[in-house]
């Protein structure tokens, strides 16, 4: 069965900084697109950034020259570094990898940004 487990959410203040991982299990993880989404309450999930099997990225206008995602082909890992976080950043962060067809979500870990 496909796994996508989260970590490294949590509670910084304003002007901190995280760094999120996505472990991949059972896909060809190299070939997937991989993306982090979030959710806030009360908020539609939205796309905070992506990157393909070659490496190209994109990110949400909200995100841009604060967050960066990268990718470790051989751990299987996707990564989300969030710097200047703000309060509104504050959701629960979910991985996605997609090829084709094929979907697959992480459970989600929660990041608090608060003073």
């Amino acid at each position: 069965q496909v796994q996508l487990v989260e970590s490294g959410g949590g509670l910084v203040q304003p002007g901190g900084s995280l760094r999120l991982s996505c472990a991949a299990s059972r896909i060809t993880f190299s070939m997937y697109r991989m993306g982090w989404y979030r959710q806030a309450p009360g908020k539609q999930r939205e796309l905070v950034a992506q990157i393909t099997s070659g490496g190209t990225t994109n990110y949400a206008d909200s995100v841009k020259g604060r967050f960066t995602i990268s990718r470790d082909n051989a751990k299987n890992t996707v990564y989300l570094q969030m710097n200047s976080l703000k309060l509104e950043d504050t959701a629960v962060y979910s991985c996605r990898a997609g090829r084709g067809g094929n979907i697959y979500w992480g459970q989600g870990t929660q990041v608090t940004v608060s003073s």
